[in-house]
């Protein structure tokens, strides 16, 4: 299994293959090999930033002699005309890195601030967002991340680190007793020490979740009314069990569900339906 920043590479070589190809002509036939200048990355819409590290290896995988100066780190509140980075280097390496580097950081921009909107919304209570595995092909570990720097937390990276029971593993299982039954001898004859969620549809299946022995029971599609009845059960058998809310909620209903005492709730916008921060890389 590849680690977090080996797979950060080859996103930032797929990048650049896709972008630069066989060569920026544009760039190559108008720029000098030898000229030399300056870019500001330029803030253009308030919100929350995040990337700033990944432009940084963007810079450093394309032409380690680029000198970046950051003047905004990641997770600050920037608005309009505010200077993150100047970078100084090669001409053609400021233009051929430039969208790359832009995308990158727009879109991770864009789902911090938008998880900040989600959070802050939820203020003075004690549920967090979640992040779900609705991502860009590719892009899921720089999305989280971002999710993280918006003050949400993640939920599993990918189906390897954490055993989510959902609704047609319990179908084809047999029920939820057989799979978490199978869960949790997998895990033992594999030497795999995995957090174990179950999501349920109603009572009954909540019934079958705390009788089977899980860490946390997940409320699909529950209204805010089902969803306070349902967290009274599971709070009165095991108060140590995490609740989780998730399907069909909005940032309108979000407070509702927070206020119904769940953990957590997961909402596929943070990171499926987000808008880029508007950003632009200007020549000094």
């Amino acid at each position: 299994m590849k680690s977090k920043e080996e797979l950060i590479d080859d996103l930032i070589t797929l990048a650049f293959a896709e972008d630069v190809g066989d060569g920026d002509h544009t760039t190559l036939s108008t720029i000098p090999a030898d000229a030399m200048g300056k870019q500001r990355l330029i803030i253009k819409e308030e919100g929350i930033l995040s990337g700033v590290d990944m432009a940084l290896k963007v810079f450093r995988k394309f032409d380690p002699e680029l000198k970046v100066t950051v003047f905004i780190l990641d997770g600050a509140h920037v608005k309009p005309g505010d200077i993150v980075f100047e970078v100084e280097g090669k001409v053609r390496s400021l233009l051929q890195t430039e969208r790359t580097m832009l995308n990158i950081m727009q879109r991770m921009s864009g789902i911090a601030t938008m998880t900040a909107k989600y959070q802050e919304k939820l203020k003075g209570l004690k549920t967090k967002v979640l992040d779900t595995r609705k991502t860009t092909p590719g892009m899921r570990l720089l999305e989280k991340e971002a999710v993280k720097t918006g003050g949400g937390e993640n939920h599993r990276i990918g189906l390897f680190d954490m055993i989510l029971i959902k609704d047609n593993h319990v179908d084809f299982a047999g029920g939820i007793k057989e799979a978490v039954q199978r869960a949790k001898e997998y895990c033992k004859a594999n030497g795999k020490d995995l957090r174990l969620e179950v999501e349920t549809r109603n009572s009954d299946e909540i019934k079958q979740a705390l009788e089977a022995g899980v860490d946390r029971i997940m409320l699909d599609n529950f209204t805010p009314e089902r969803t306070r009845e349902a967290v009274k059960l599971i709070r009165s058998q095991n108060p140590n069990v995490e609740i989780e809310s998730s399907g069909g909620i909005t940032f309108d209903t979000l407070r509702e569900y927070g206020e119904a005492g769940v953990d957590f709730i997961s909402v596929g916008a943070l990171t499926h339906s987000v808008k880029g921060l508007d950003m632009s890389f200007k020549a000094v």
